[in-house]
């Protein structure tokens, strides 16, 4: 009697041989990172509770560590333990990177793309999101509002700026529309500092972006999808219109002082 090895159907329904434990014990690790909770730089769990939350043995789990580190997918260090590398690392900034970030007219570019891009993910989290990604979000909403922030220096605004729309991005449960503002954090963070650094001491600006970050806070945790959309779109397109005022008003001032020293 012959034997034949067994087979599974890949998600195009192909028949394909039975992959390794070591193969299925990656694959979970990798599920695990690519929908964010694990996350780059952290540790992973003990052994123990890897195989009891994987439901593999220390055999299949060592053999899947090992591809995964073959990979680059995790980092081990002597004593320590593993860690999620980081999986979109550059060694240098790209050309066009650089030239992006050299030019101020580009803030505008960005806050277009944000618009589309967070407006979505502020849909999907509404829709999608846990209790715990809104425990997540609720935490990084009430550190950006929080009175003690009023005396931080705008990059560390920015920062829980940030933190904040970037947790509601991740409640969207979508890797590839979180990995794409990942991978834009560096110019992202400089729309943010653009912002605040320019917005947040004026006190009835300061004051509409509250309101509108509250109004995008619940319409998230309170699980409205088209209410988060419209809040997002309307807080970056708005943050977009504020800067251009500002600067129009720059350029009056500037007209006007030079008409005052006798320049025509």
């Amino acid at each position: 009697m012959k034997t034949h090895a067994r087979t599974h159907e890949d998600p195009m329904g192909r028949a394909t041989p039975a992959r390794r434990v070591a193969d299925v014990a990656a694959e979970r690790i990798e599920k695990l990172i690519v929908e964010g909770i694990l996350k780059v730089g952290q540790a992973l769990p003990s052994e123990r509770r890897l195989t009891e939350k994987l439901g593999v043995s220390r055999t299949a789990l060592r053999e899947g560590m090992k591809l995964l580190r073959a990979r680059g997918v995790i980092d081990t260090v002597h004593g320590k333990g593993s860690f999620v590398a980081n999986l979109t690392e550059q060694a240098q900034i790209t050309p066009m990177m650089h030239l992006l970030a050299s030019q101020p007219r580009t803030i505008y570019d960005l806050f277009e793309v944000r618009g589309m891009l967070e407006a979505e993910a502020a849909r999907l989290a509404a829709r999608r999101g846990t209790e715990a990604d809104f425990i997540l979000i609720t935490r990084r909403y009430e550190e950006m509002i929080a009175p003690a922030t009023q005396d931080l220096p705008p990059e560390a605004r920015a920062r829980l700026d940030h933190a904040f729309h970037r947790a509601i991005c991740e409640a969207s449960h979508n890797p590839i529309l979180v990995n794409t503002l990942q991978s834009l954090t560096d110019l992202l963070l400089s729309s943010v500092f653009a912002s605040v650094n320019n917005l947040y001491h004026r006190a009835p600006l300061k004051k509409q972006i509250d309101r509108q970050h509250a109004r995008l806070y619940n319409a998230v945790t309170g699980r409205l999808p088209e209410q988060a959309h419209k809040a997002a779109s309307e807080h970056l397109r708005n943050v977009i219109e504020y800067l251009h005022e500002i600067e129009a008003e720059e350029q009056r001032l500037v007209r006007a002082t030079l008409r005052l020293e006798g320049w025509k």
